[in-house]
């Protein structure tokens, strides 16, 4: 390695505003994921099964951690 030539992180700049890499946007979709269950099982959970805002989680997760 060249001196004075820092080797380059995987952040990146996505939707989100902060720059973040593969693990905090994993974090921040699990932090949603267990934010919508909770509130769904306060609000929905009579209306819709509890697997829905599974399935719906996890393709958010998908896109935040792709695209975020």
């Amino acid at each position: 390695m060249m001196a004075g030539i820092q080797p380059r992180k995987a952040e990146r700049d996505g939707f989100l505003p902060i720059r973040t890499n593969g693990f905090d946007r994993g974090f921040i979709s699990v932090v949603i994921l267990i934010l919508v269950h909770l509130l769904w099982m306060r609000f929905l959970e009579g209306l819709l099964p509890l697997w829905v805002a599974t399935v719906l989680c996890l393709a958010l997760a998908v896109f935040i951690i792709r695209k975020g």
